[in-house]
């Protein structure tokens, strides 16, 4: 069984989630080895792409690495990334069957608000931890500590438009769990297999998260 708070520690420890988007499974290994070598060993494996289910079934192999699946829109997306070997389930968007379906399977959540009103209907359905997404465009870190202030037993995990530049704002405000992100992981280096460039763009984003939380 999958247990939900160690999932959120894991994600507080690593500090910043790889959000990971693969066109073809053939990188999924070295991408995944990548992420371990350079500090930060987890992948969001967006269900954007055909490559996505194979490539979660090789990450998920890949030791010492948290992987989970990202944009999953439907309960059948959700089954599919399990089955897969996907530890988590992320989401842009609150869709209550999804997480019903994730939290009578155990499997961790974490699905997409902007809104008060969302915030109380993932806290209605027993969430603790919910995605900010899309992050800068709605608002940042002003917006979210605005929204936060009333809740205070729920976390954050923002991302969209976070990058090098505004990482250390978020990582120190001490309700953000993680932040998810894709500036470390740039297509075109996948693309032409360069592994070790990747590696090194992540060690550089982990020593920002030790920089920040130690």
């Amino acid at each position: 069984m999958l247990d939900y708070g160690n999932t959120i520690n894991q994600f507080r420890q690593i500090g910043i989630i790889p959000v990971v988007v693969l066109d073809d499974a053939k990188d999924a290994k070295p991408l995944g080895e990548a992420l371990v070598k350079g500090g930060l060993p987890a992948a969001e494996v967006t269900f954007r792409t055909d490559a996505a289910e194979e490539s979660i079934r090789i990450m998920s192999k890949v030791e010492g690495l948290l992987v989970g699946a990202g944009t999953v829109l439907t309960i059948e997306q959700a089954k599919r990334a399990v089955d897969a070997g996907a530890k988590f389930i992320v989401s842009p968007g609150l869709n209550p069957d999804v997480v019903k379906w994730c939290i009578d399977e155990n499997v961790p959540v974490t699905p997409g608000v902007q809104t008060p009103t969302e915030i109380e209907k993932a806290l209605s359905l027993g969430l603790t931890t919910v995605k900010f997404f899309p992050a800068e465009p709605a608002g940042g870190m002003k917006m979210i500590k605005a929204v936060a202030a009333p809740y205070t037993m729920m976390s954050f995990m923002p991302t969209g438009g976070i990058n090098a530049d505004n990482i250390r704002e978020y990582l120190s405000y001490e309700r953000i769990v993680a932040c998810g992100g894709t500036w470390m992981i740039k297509k075109e280096l996948i693309k032409e297999g360069k592994f070790d460039e990747i590696e090194s763009e992540v060690r550089k984003a982990a020593d920002i998260v030790k920089e920040i939380r130690g």
